[in-house]
């Protein structure tokens, strides 16, 4: 299975990635791989229309949690907080829950004193998709520390924030703030031994959100399988 990528926005992008030719997304497309269209300007990272943005707002949102809750994203003001699409079939959310590497930032993370939000937007009859208890059985099967799994079959969340792979991080600092996106890590493979020898994303922005430091690289391209809307 390819991974589906979305190429990273920003300043950081520069120099790294070629500019694609219109036959080269088209290839691309074809072949199930997700090209992301984005602009880059001086002053900033600008998205897609509608897209969250770095230095802004993180989307409010209402959701039940795998225990029937209703959760909000306002609750969690004053502690930072990771959200974390995932789907349990889905090869590349496995290469990080197999190998350990998963539950251990989520270990990391209430450490840190940082909320975790597992949010699963599979919706019914597609892969991915689970109801409360089988989401709480993954989480017990997995060794999984997450604060809480939000279900979203709608995709209504999912849709709010353009997470588009499994998995698709994010990173809210304590006043509401989104200060990153994008990959778990930085080599979109299902290989569990890539691993050590990716540079750890997500866990180096979480660690500086939760330190009050500026996050180095706050978009970074996800890798995995296309969320299951």
């Amino acid at each position: 299975m390819h991974p589906i990528t979305q190429a990273p926005f920003g300043k950081q992008a520069r120099g790294r990635y070629p500019r694609a030719s219109p036959g080269w997304a088209a290839r691309l497309a074809a072949g199930g791989i997700l090209v992301g269209s984005f602009t880059l300007a001086a002053t900033g990272v600008h998205a897609n229309s509608g897209e969250p943005q770095i230095g802004q707002p993180a989307p409010e949102f209402a959701v039940k949690d795998s225990k029937g809750t209703t959760r909000h994203l306002s609750e969690f003001r004053g502690k930072p907080v990771v959200l974390e699409w995932t789907n349990a079939d889905c090869p590349y959310t496995r290469k990080h829950y197999t190998s350990g590497n998963m539950q251990g930032v989520q270990t990391l993370a209430q450490k840190n004193g940082v909320i975790w939000l597992s949010v699963i937007s599979s919706a019914p009859g597609k892969q991915g998709y689970v109801n409360g208890p089988a989401a709480d059985a993954l989480t017990e099967s997995r060794g999984a520390a997450p604060t809480a799994v939000l279900l979203d079959p709608s995709g209504t969340v999912g849709r709010l924030y353009h997470a588009r792979t499994t998995p698709h991080m994010f990173v809210i600092d304590k006043d509401g703030t989104l200060q990153y996106m994008g990959g778990m890590d930085s080599l979109a493979t299902a290989d569990v031994s890539d691993i050590p020898k990716a540079q750890p994303y997500l866990k180096e922005a979480m660690l500086s959100v939760a330190q009050g430091k500026p996050v180095a690289q706050g978009v970074t391209r996800p890798y995995g399988c296309s969320v299951k809307y």
